[in-house]
């Protein structure tokens, strides 16, 4: 069955989604778009979709399964909310609430409703994230103790907006402490985070952060992050070193998947990555579709990722009480 999808949001990042959603193969059709921008809209025009400045307007003219929003974050909670009380599935972007609070308050109206509430996480489709993950799962190396990831990007160069709530840490990381979920199979229990403001930052908020999290299976990782960078560009994954009971797992994402494996005492090697058939945002995508045919609670769901938004909170708190936190990850 075809799902007839609403997107909601075409700035930069909604106009790529707009991009993968017309040139894929997956059993999807875009049938209206949503911006309160009449300049946001041309681009949907100019494939033909209907287009209304509110999506209440869309819901009551269009028939659909499913909303997609890829608005800024302030937009996130009264879409999903709109979107859930007309009884459509909803894929959002990340981080997918502003709070905890409003997040949980989602999540359980999704499930009063009995609709799919998946949040976007496209990094976890990738080739060496699928890869690194199952070694981990499988005891490759036997049990990660620590992890050192750094990331770098000089986005100063790249976006205008620097008003953006707490640029690096809801905007970036999320993915990054995402990704550490999905890799340990662990839940963060506290975190220490120090962020800041380079001279040269034009951000108002802190575009740098230094963070310690430590994970309910005894796993300890270090993340250094800064969205101003001057030096060499990582991946958008960043670079991870895992130091494990059998050795050192190398590796990184999003633009130059690879892995470097070294046993104790051996030599290095790499890993072949696997070859996804979506990856990427079409990953994402193709998981929400399943999801709303099979009835299943997706990976992401957002009561899953309540756990990394719990983070991302947690990690902004510390940095402004210049206190570590702790968190309730039980589930």
């Amino acid at each position: 069955m075809t799902i007839h999808l609403i997107q909601a949001g075409f700035g930069g990042w909604g106009r790529g989604w707009l991009n993968n959603i017309l040139q894929c193969d997956l059993d999807v059709q875009l049938v209206a778009g949503v911006d309160i921008s009449s300049e946001a809209l041309q681009v949907v025009h100019e494939h033909n979709i209907p287009s209304f400045s509110r999506l209440e307007e869309a819901l009551a003219a269009i028939e659909a399964e499913a909303v997609l929003v890829a608005t800024s974050l302030p937009g996130h909670v009264p879409l999903i909310q709109s979107a859930l009380e007309h009884g459509k599935h909803v894929l959002v972007e990340k981080p997918f609430a502003p709070s905890l609070e409003e997040a949980q308050h989602m999540v359980d109206l999704a499930r009063t409703r009995g609709r799919v509430l998946m949040v976007s996480q496209n990094y976890r489709y990738s080739p060496a994230v699928q890869a690194v993950s199952k070694m981990v799962h499988e005891g490759a190396l036997g049990k990660v103790d620590t992890i050192n990831i750094d990331f770098r990007r000089p986005l100063t160069l790249e976006r205008k907006n620097y008003t953006i709530w707490q640029p690096l840490l809801t905007n970036l990381s999320v993915h990054h402490f995402d990704l550490m979920r999905k890799i340990l199979r662990q839940e963060p229990v506290r975190v220490d985070c120090h962020a800041w403001n380079p001279s040269w930052s034009n951000y108002n908020d802190p575009a740098s952060a230094c963070t310690t999290i430590q994970f309910s299976g005894g796993a300890v990782i270090n993340y250094r992050g800064s969205c101003v960078s001057m030096g060499p560009s990582t991946p958008w994954a960043g670079e991870w070193h895992m130091e494990c009971e059998g050795g050192e797992i190398a590796w990184s994402s999003g633009g130059n998947d690879h892995i470097t494996v070294t046993p104790f005492d051996k030599e290095p090697y790499a890993v072949p990555l696997p070859t996804l058939t979506y990856s990427n945002r079409l990953g994402c995508l193709n998981a929400f579709l399943r999801a709303i045919h099979d009835g299943q609670e997706p990976e992401t769901s957002g009561r899953d990722n309540l756990y990394t938004l719990a983070l991302v909170i947690a990690a902004i708190n510390s940095a402004s009480s210049e206190q570590p936190q702790r968190i309730n990850a039980e589930k």
